[in-house]
């Protein structure tokens, strides 16, 4: 079974992988502006420091490190490190003085990040496309930088060039021997609303040259889309799951899942394992800080899915 490619419309927009339009109409999005801001979150916290990263991992393993919102480090067994949606930024924001702004800083900050062969850059949003990090990490180490239709015209034009650009089904060799594919999810990717959809969102699937597999979603909603991942790819030795920014869920049920939709997403996904991401970073919409961590745990009734620390590591079997 393969992966469909992505599909535009008459105006070049992307649509989802079940054909609908992507994201909300203008009208629900003033809408949803103007409801209240939910409940408040902290202005800065401070985690408990965590050992590093591991040097080095056992054969058919992988280390997750937890940085942050939906940036991880990943090491697979033969050294190569891989940094998923990196955004070391204050603010995820076109904006340098408002936006969403930290209520926590990087778990490991950018100056101290080992060597980074591999950066995989899911869409266009401000939370995870920053091209202040992208370009900080090309300056220092010249990754390989793995993105979806679209984007690596404006990463060249900041300073990021030679981005791998992937279709839906798409693969990319990386350094290593390693092998990665695109996969579709239910969202959209915009810097700002004239170029809506016009570049591709997704997220993708890892196959270490050692065998085994594993999921970076980026972002998405839910939907019929990940058990055709499951299906088409094979399931995953280990997932890493987005759990936040999901309250009004009448809007954002559209982009976003429920801590309990992850857990389903982890099913259909066919992984043996699921690491919790997209939260307790960025207050994004109207839930409390802890809310997605505290519903997860609630709701996983057995199932192997895990809520890391931040700055934490995870080993997991590929």
């Amino acid at each position: 079974m393969r992966l469909a490619p992505a599909v535009r419309d008459a105006q070049g927009r992307f649509r989802n992988p079940d054909g609908g339009v992507a994201g909300q109409s203008l009208r629900n999005v003033f809408r949803m502006m103007r409801e209240r801001g939910g409940t408040p979150w902290p202005m800065s916290l401070v985690d408990p420091p965590c050992p590093p990263p591991p040097a080095s991992v056992a054969a058919g393993h992988a280390a997750f490190t937890f940085i942050g919102h939906s940036t991880f480090l990943i090491r697979l067994d033969d050294g190569t490190t891989i940094l998923t949606d990196p955004i070391f930024s204050e603010r995820c924001s076109p904006l340098r003085w408002a936006g969403p702004k930290r209520a926590r800083p990087p778990a490991i900050a950018l100056e101290d990040l080992p060597r980074i062969d591999v950066v995989l850059v899911s869409h266009g949003h401000y939370d995870h496309l920053d091209l202040p990090s992208l370009r900080a990490l090309h300056a220092r180490w010249r990754p390989r930088v793995v993105t979806g239709l679209g984007h690596a015209a404006l990463m060249a034009r900041h300073g990021i060039p030679d981005a791998v650009e992937l279709d839906w089904g798409g693969q990319a060799e990386l350094p290593g021997g390693h092998r990665v594919t695109y996969l579709p999810m239910r969202h959209f990717s915009a810097r700002w609303i004239h170029d809506r959809s016009k570049a591709l969102w997704g997220g993708f699937a890892v196959e270490p040259a050692s065998g085994g597999r594993l999921a970076f979603l980026g972002d998405t909603a839910a939907g019929g889309h990940l058990d055709v991942i499951g299906r088409a790819m094979g399931g995953f030795g280990a997932a890493l799951i987005p759990i936040g920014a999901y309250e009004p869920f009448w809007f954002m049920q559209a982009v976003h899942m429920t801590p309990e939709q992850a857990l389903e997403a982890q099913l259909q996904l066919r992984a043996k394992t699921a690491v919790a991401m997209h939260f307790g970073t960025f207050k994004l919409t109207q839930e409390a800080i802890d809310e997605p961590g505290r519903r997860l745990m609630a709701a996983r009734n057995g199932q192997d899915f895990r809520l890391p620390d931040f700055g934490g590591s995870i080993t997991l079997p590929l």
